[in-house]
């Protein structure tokens, strides 16, 4: 069977060739640089980040154990705990209260920093963190009246728009912690600040409250508060009102997600009002805590932290060590590969030279 042959075809084969183009580039032709690893190269590198990382490492771990920290757990599960009853009895529908003693053996200088931790609590579950409705944490009014599906179940409670929607909001921790100086029998309480407590692109970029010309209890009319809070999210603050709403310091911290499941999450701050006497003195304490938040149900625990801080932040032992750690591998390291060196490295090279 005869066949017309085109002088197109060679250039639509061509033009189709996959074949890269002859540059340096595309040929893989451009000069490289291969190191050679001696014992001339090696050592000296081991050696350097030994002597290098070991002082770095001592200093990070001196610097953490200056820091200040004191864990008071609160959970209640022992029958000796003076929170034992509103353990046993709490839900999020009850309040209980219950009073902690405890005693700081070392005053506190500088700021001090007040935490509430939970452990066994997974905030990092796929389905937990994505459940919320950033739309409307940041003021719109559209999803305020139509929140995002990725709220269910809790989108919609007796037929009305959540606000705030979500497993993250509905799961807002709402104990009340106060702090107490005991002198002599009598109590004096601490100040705690509760400005200030959360990320400024967070507090003035992330979380907004719709806006409007009336109060936030008229702009957010048509919808209701989350199942299982006690108040809506406009009462957060009765104290200050423009830490009302969406910009509400302990809500919008408490909407940061921890990693792991066993967290601790900023609360209040202890400022340093005179410059001779300790921001905390040593002495007798005691937490009057409302206790508000169960968590039996998922066998978790609840502790208030007190904490100073460093140059470095919070007190982090691990990373000081982790330094240390590293830095002595590669000093002995380089140690024994000096002394293989030194002994079996000039017989190679005689060998190399009979040959």
């Amino acid at each position: 069977m005869a066949t017309s042959y085109s002088p197109k075809d060679d250039d639509v084969h061509q033009h189709r060739s996959r074949k890269p183009d002859n540059t340096a580039f595309k040929q893989q032709r451009l000069p490289a640089w291969q190191p050679i690893l001696t014992a001339g190269t090696v050592l000296p590198a081991f050696f350097i980040i030994g002597l290098v990382f070991i002082p770095i490492g001592i200093g990070l771990f001196v610097t953490s154990n200056n820091i200040k920290e004191m864990e008071i757990d609160y959970t209640g599960t022992e029958t000796d705990s003076p929170c034992h009853k509103c353990a046993m009895n709490g839900t999020w529908n009850t309040t209980c209260e219950c009073v902690v003693p405890f005693q700081l053996e070392q005053p506190y200088e500088g700021n001090v920093f007040m935490y509430y931790g939970l452990s066994n609590f997974y905030q990092n579950h796929r389905r937990y963190v994505k459940s919320r409705d950033d739309s409307q944490l940041n003021g719109d009014k559209s999803s305020l009246t139509n929140p995002s599906k990725e709220c269910e179940p809790y989108r919609t409670s007796d037929g009305l728009p959540i606000a705030p929607c979500g497993a993250i909001a509905n799961s807002l921790f709402n104990d009340t912690l106060k702090l107490y100086y005991v002198d002599n029998g009598t109590e004096t309480e601490i100040t705690l600040i509760k400005k200030g407590i959360a990320w400024w692109t967070d507090k003035n970029v992330k979380f907004r409250n719709p806006t409007g010309d009336y109060n936030l209890s008229y702009i957010f009319t048509g919808t209701t508060k989350p199942v299982n809070w006690p108040k809506p999210v406009y009462e957060l603050d009765p104290e200050e009102k423009d830490n009302n709403g969406f910009i509400n310091e302990d809500f919008i911290v408490w909407m940061r997600t921890a990693a792991l499941p066993t967290f601790r999450k900023l609360y209040r701050l202890i400022a340093k009002k005179d410059s001779l006497a300790p921001t905390l003195q040593n002495g007798n304490y005691t937490l009057h805590v409302t206790y508000n938040y169960p968590v039996n149900s998922f066998h978790g625990r609840k502790r208030m932290i007190l904490s100073t801080i460093s140059w470095m932040g919070g007190k982090n032992p691990f990373l000081g060590m982790a330094y240390i750690t590293v830095g002595s591998i590669c000093f002995v390291l380089g140690v024994v590969l000096l002394f293989i060196h030194h002994k079996y490295g000039n017989r190679n090279s005689s060998t190399e030279i009979t040959n």
